[in-house]
């Protein structure tokens, strides 16, 4: 189905790569369509957030061309103390002076001038983790309640931490992620559905109990009974749907933007995007982020099929991930979920999701590479360029 370029006997997945490059693009154009007002009127300069959202993509894609370069072995072996570290990252952030503070939470710290989200790190850190770990216990998860339950002890430390921020939509991506890698990984249905129930049970329970996150909800149920307060961002949300029509009012004629929608460049960038390219721009995102999933699935079977579980679980991981993430984005700005504060994966504005977007990409492009040397046995070390 792809074309592929050997480069030091890396192979190459053109479609992945045609899928990702139209993602960071078509967000890019979006991302200065909502931006440029904003820069103008807080900042006094029309082109500050494009410039900075450009130079997140060049950063990111210098850390994918590093990430890319690095062996699945050493993810594999690093992984249990990259999850240390990843702790360690969010109780850090949790320090007074150390993490900074946007919208009443603690999610950041900035380095070299990029605010940098850890829980962007801790998802990324989360796949390479589980997959170790599902490689290395397959086994016991498929035959013992204890070898399921084990790793979610360490993934409830870093909920509560994430809880503490407050984070909780990462908190849910993460669980997610490792109970979803955990199912695929052979366990038991009966079990996994109980931890299902267990799992949504304290979550709503974590909603019921926090005053915020329940206006949220009912806010959600019917934002037009408080359409100025706690149903503002929804129902701004929905305009932006509405006037979009089936081909949208036209790239950079969008009002919504225009200080009406709150975080139109970053977490409702999708609505911008419905409301200038209308239903067509929404089907071409839903179907880029579908390809992007499937292409990941596909990696992960041939990966299987080659015997590589630890690139499997991880191609795995990284689909679940970023299906989910983009599936909740897309839902809150249609109007089917309750707000939660999660970007929409390579498209919007942010140094920190767009560096680790970018390098969980080249991780899934390493498992496709080092699939196809492994089932075409091609000799391992330097080669020249040449079609494969």
């Amino acid at each position: 189905m792809t074309n592929k370029l050997k480069i030091n006997s890396f192979h190459v997945d053109y479609f992945l790569l045609f899928i990702c490059s139209s993602l960071i693009v078509i967000g890019y154009v979006m991302v200065v369509s909502a931006s440029l007002h904003l820069g103008e009127k807080v900042l006094g300069n029309v082109m500050h957030y494009p410039l900075r959202q450009l130079l997140h993509i060049a950063v990111g894609i210098v850390s994918a061309v590093c990430i890319i370069n690095i062996p699945l072995a050493w993810w594999e072996k690093l992984g249990p103390w990259m999850f240390i570290a990843g702790l360690a990252l969010l109780v850090i952030v949790l320090i007074p002076g150390v993490g900074v503070k946007v919208n009443g939470s603690v999610r950041w710290v900035s380095l070299g001038g990029l605010r940098i989200q850890i829980s962007e790190i801790v998802k990324f850190i989360s796949v390479i983790y589980m997959a170790g770990y599902v490689t290395r216990h397959q086994e016991d998860i498929q035959n013992s309640t204890y070898g399921l339950v084990k790793p979610l002890m360490l993934f409830s430390v870093a909920c509560f931490l994430l809880l503490l921020e407050p984070d909780f939509g990462s908190a849910v991506v993460i669980l997610s992620i490792a109970m979803g890698i955990m199912y695929l990984s052979g366990a038991r249905l009966w079990q996994f559905l109980i931890l299902i129930a267990v799992v949504s049970v304290l979550g709503m329970l974590l909603v019921y109990f926090s005053p915020y996150r329940w206006a949220r909800v009912t806010g959600f149920i019917n934002p037009w009974a408080d359409a100025q307060n706690t149903g503002f961002q929804l129902v701004q949300a929905l305009i932006s749907f509405g006037r979009g029509e089936i081909f949208g009012v036209g790239l950079g004629s969008g009002i919504q933007k225009l200080f009406y929608l709150p975080e139109a460049h970053t977490d409702f960038l999708f609505s911008v995007l419905a409301e200038e390219l209308g239903l067509v721009g929404v089907l071409v995102v839903i179907s880029l982020f579908t390809l992007l999933i499937w292409q990941a699935f596909v990696i992960a079977l041939k990966a299987e099929q080659a015997e590589q579980k630890f690139a499997a679980f991880v191609a795995y991981g990284l689909g679940i991930w970023f299906g989910f993430q983009a599936l909740v984005n897309m839902g809150v700005n249609m109007g089917v979920l309750p707000t939660k504060g999660l970007t929409l994966p390579l498209m919007s504005y942010g140094g920190g999701s767009m560096i680790i977007m970018c390098s969980a990409m080249a991780l899934l492009f390493r498992v496709h590479s080092e699939t196809v040397e492994k089932m075409k046995g091609t000799p391992k070390g330097r080669a020249k360029w040449h079609s494969a």
